[in-house]
């Protein structure tokens, strides 16, 4: 029979021994962005419907979108286009059997982090 007492060990890394790094923090905001602007895009649909509906329901709509809030949700979707998108452009590349190093791999997640804030930047000064 198997030992049950295995002591004080955890039984895999565990997040007080685990230090977190660029690729995994990379990788999950991509995920985290990618579902998140499945969330972010109702707004705009319910806006857009609104628009199409009449001027009583757009009014109620864009009030809500203009609103702080509306308009940090849409600041935060903005940013994270821009995120998924680099972050695609980095699985681009290593799809082509380049940058597969650790440096390469987290030079790239940084690039994706620093160029998507940059990005959000531009795009709302041009706007």
């Amino acid at each position: 029979m198997a030992d049950v007492n295995r002591g004080e060990r955890p039984l895999s890394p565990h997040i007080s021994i685990y230090r977190p790094q660029m690729t995994s923090i990379s990788s999950i905001l991509t995920r985290i962005t990618g579902n998140a602007l499945i969330v972010a895009v109702l707004p705009m649909v319910w806006w857009l419907l609104a628009a199409a509906a009449g001027p009583e329901y757009f009014d109620t709509a864009n009030a809500v979108i203009t609103s702080w809030f509306g308009i940090l949700v849409m600041t935060l979707s903005l940013w994270a286009i821009w995120y998924h998108y680099l972050a695609g452009l980095r699985h681009l590349i290593w799809d082509t059997g380049k940058a597969l190093d650790i440096k390469s791999a987290e030079t790239l997640g940084w690039v994706c982090v620093i160029g998507s804030v940059v990005l959000t930047v531009l795009t709302l000064i041009i706007i």
